[in-house]
């Protein structure tokens, strides 16, 4: 069904690439895997609006969410043959295609949020979007995905020995599997969209997200055990495929990255008061907050950063989010 409505969405784009001549507007289409109720999805919307608010409706954006046009991958894919233009996925995700974005991945790397953004507003972080331009994949900003925490169905996680046995749900991102493999569990690496499922049946014994997507996508009903270790803060990433983007004149690329920046500001707004109402949402479920001691994690993790910096481009750029 998802192959066929991807294949749907394209012959929608050529009919809408074809209209141009009459309607004089060009329609970016943007996919992505989240329900609509997310805070980043709602992010993504400012952008359309600010998009065709700047254009005077000369460039408009079309979402797709849901996964309706396909996975993370198979989507970024989609973006690479020019078949779609735009995307949102996680840094994860991206990683798989242009190296630089693994540091983004690096369990307990940054301090905090502060910390977080003001590496990825910086040099760091516009070096690291404009890495993908390399594989047809261009970034066009970074969203708040907030911190990633371990979830599970049948038994809490108060230490890094719980997760003994258990087949921990992690995105195809080789710096998750390694993360949950150094903590002693079992890294099952699934498409997201699969993932209730497997919860549900006990393919797997728990996964790892924020609170928003903890929630929104109902995986709360299934697991009633979150433990808030915050092991990475992770961001998304919304790209532009890099055809596409040379495609459009300097004003409508200066039209594109206005409208993400302001977004950007808008969706850190969207995510504070989503996560507050996530954790009442969990109260009101039975599901227990468990609130570890943070650095027993964050020592079974240094050998992934040990081995990661053992390549010196990657250890540059730890070393500049660090002294950042």
């Amino acid at each position: 069904m998802k192959k066929a409505l991807a294949i749907l969405g394209i012959c929608s784009l050529f009919l809408t690439v074809s209209c141009k001549q009459i309607t004089d507007q060009k329609v970016a289409y943007l996919a992505h895997s989240l329900p609509t109720s997310h805070p980043v999805h709602k992010g993504m919307e400012v952008f359309a609006e600010e998009v065709l608010k700047t254009s005077g409706g000369k460039l408009a954006v079309k979402i797709f969410p849901d996964g309706q046009l396909g996975t993370e991958r198979e989507v970024l894919e989609l973006l690479q043959i020019g078949s779609i233009a735009m995307t949102k996925v996680s840094a994860g995700a991206m990683a798989n295609f242009a190296p630089e974005y693994q540091v983004l991945g690096v369990p307990y790397l940054f301090r905090d949020e502060d910390h977080l953004f003001n590496v990825l507003e910086g040099k760091t972080g516009e070096a690291i979007l404009e890495a993908g331009s390399e594989y047809l994949l261009r970034g066009l900003c970074f969203y708040n995905a907030g911190s990633r925490s371990f979830y599970t169905k049948d038994k809490p996680i108060k230490t890094p020995e719980d997760l003994a046995g258990l087949k921990i749900r992690v995105m195809n991102h080789q710096m998750s599997v390694d993360m949950v493999n150094a903590m002693g569990g079992s890294a099952t690496p699934m498409a997201y969209g699969e993932l209730y499922t497997a919860l549900q049946q006990g393919v797997v014994d728990g996964a790892e997200n924020n609170p928003p997507s903890f929630i929104t996508s109902g995986h709360y009903e299934v697991c009633k055990f979150y433990t808030l270790d915050q092991h990475s803060l992770m961001p998304d990433v919304m790209v532009i495929g890099t055809n596409y983007w040379e495609s459009l004149s300097p004003e409508e690329q200066v039209w594109m990255k206005s409208a993400a920046i302001k977004s950007v500001t808008a969706q850190k707004k969207f995510w504070k008061d989503d996560v507050e109402e996530c954790f009442k949402k969990m109260k009101e479920s039975n599901v227990e907050v468990i609130y570890p001691d943070k650095s027993l994690f964050a020592e079974k993790t240094k050998t992934v950063l040990a081995e990661f910096s053992k390549d010196p481009k990657m250890n540059k750029l730890v070393n500049e989010i660090l002294a950042n």
